[in-house]
């Protein structure tokens, strides 16, 4: 059950509920550009002037919608080396992002109800979501039931900014020179590929952009996106036998070699997985879409190789090449770089312990902008958001964790003045 709430807006929820209506969905189809999306600027150039009225410094949007600011330290920080924070645009395009309604409601217990649609309750429960046993009595911010809601990476967003306005207001406050950024298509995998690490001038940084509070993640997949094609022979049906290759034939007999316990709806923690994204066909011809992912580089790896043997043996069968593999690279685990920084990971775990949440290191099974960046030599650990259920109508964060963020970001930056 849930009821409307009339609480107060603290700053980093109205921040929220603004910057989540404007769409910043990415497009996969148009990954050869970035952004991918030119509605990613509207929000970049919102974040811009917002950054610039609260006094921020060197404050840019690239050409290609990268966001970036410098925050003057506290008085005595000004030689300590800077820090970055981090979050991204984008929000997936697995679920509408346009028209984004969202609302808060206080949360009395049962099945959370974002919203009615088609004269449906858009529910949720606690056999989906345990944690919601925990947030009996809260105000939690949901979409109305037609839309994401978009806090990832929304929420990482307003938490930074938040932080920002209130350093703005008490620069007394300690931390260091600070480097904010906000990258376009971090859900296609493009995420922090073009920023300028040399100009942004940092020498690490966190991402805010993990789930439940108190998340804290320093490994990450590997991850690959994999395109596998099937070429048919089409003929009319009446004069098809010992003829007729069926491309869509192809491709299920080439998804049935892939075990289903690799499939992601049977994996968790440390396992990797092959997910079938997406497939077309026709009888001349199918096209499937993968994306693999694991955390060990060598298990990564036979994944992608089962995948050429499954198309080897069905050419095999065929007698001629009639299934082609194309991989593509998206990211590796950051932990090949983020152990080397393990104060990075013990200053975030007594922050968060100073803003009086448990911290707890998790793998992240997806990715983040900072397995890029820390390839790239900026190591780069992920924090919490706070929110729940994310890429779904029935996508939830409570306002008690994106306020706690705010401070537990606080707490961050004054260690490392």
């Amino acid at each position: 059950m849930a009821s409307t709430s009339s609480t107060t807006s603290p700053d980093v929820l109205t921040r929220f509920l603004r910057y989540v209506q404007v769409d910043t969905q990415s497009s996969d189809e148009h990954a050869d550009h970035v952004p991918s999306s030119a509605i990613q600027f509207d929000l970049a150039r919102l974040l811009a002037d917002e950054l610039r009225a609260l006094g921020a410094q060197n404050v840019q949007v690239s050409d290609h919608a990268y966001v970036t600011a410098h925050i003057p330290a506290s008085p005595g920080a000004e030689g300590r080396p800077r820090l970055g924070l981090i979050a991204h645009l984008d929000t997936t395009e697995v679920v509408s992002g346009f028209g984004v309604r969202p609302h808060v409601v206080h949360y009395e217990g049962g099945d959370l109800v974002c919203g009615i649609v088609d004269g449906k309750p858009v529910a949720i429960g606690t056999e989906k979501v345990a944690a919601l046993r925990d947030l009996v009595g809260e105000d939690l911010v949901c979409t109305d039931g037609t839309t994401l809601l978009g806090a990832d990476d929304k929420a990482g967003i307003a938490e930074i900014m938040a932080l920002v306005a209130r350093l703005s207001n008490h620069p007394e406050l300690p931390h260091p020179p600070l480097g904010v950024c906000f990258c376009p298509d971090e859900e296609i995998g493009h995420g922090a590929e073009l920023l300028d690490i040399d100009a942004f001038g940092c020498s690490y940084a966190y991402t805010v952009d993990g789930g439940p509070i108190g998340e804290l993640e320093w490994e990450c997949f590997n991850a690959s996106e994999v395109t596998v094609r099937f070429r048919g022979y089409s003929i009319h049906p009446g004069d098809a036998k010992d003829r007729m290759v069926n491309a869509g034939n192809l491709f299920t007999a080439f998804h049935g070699l892939l075990p289903a316990p690799m499939r992601p709806e049977h994996t968790e923690g440390y396992e990797g997985f092959i997910h079938l994204e997406g497939v077309s066909a026709t009888c001349e011809h199918a096209t499937a879409r993968y994306i693999v992912r694991d955390h060990d580089a060598q298990k990564f790896a036979s994944k992608v190789d089962l995948m050429r043997r499954a198309a080897d043996f069905i050419n095999a069968q065929q007698g001629e090449e009639r299934v082609t593999i194309e991989v593509k690279p998206q990211y590796r685990n950051m932990a090949e770089i983020v152990a080397g920084y393990p104060e990075l990971i013990d200053v975030a775990k007594e922050a968060f312990a100073a803003a009086g949440v448990e911290p707890r290191v998790l793998p992240i099974r997806g990715g983040t902008d900072g397995a890029q960046l820390s390839f790239r030599g900026l190591p780069c650990p992920n924090l919490s958001t706070g929110g729940y259920c994310c890429h779904g109508v029935n996508e939830f964060i409570p306002v008690r964790s994106l306020v706690t963020m705010v401070d537990v970001l606080q707490e961050l930056v004054a260690r490392f003045a």
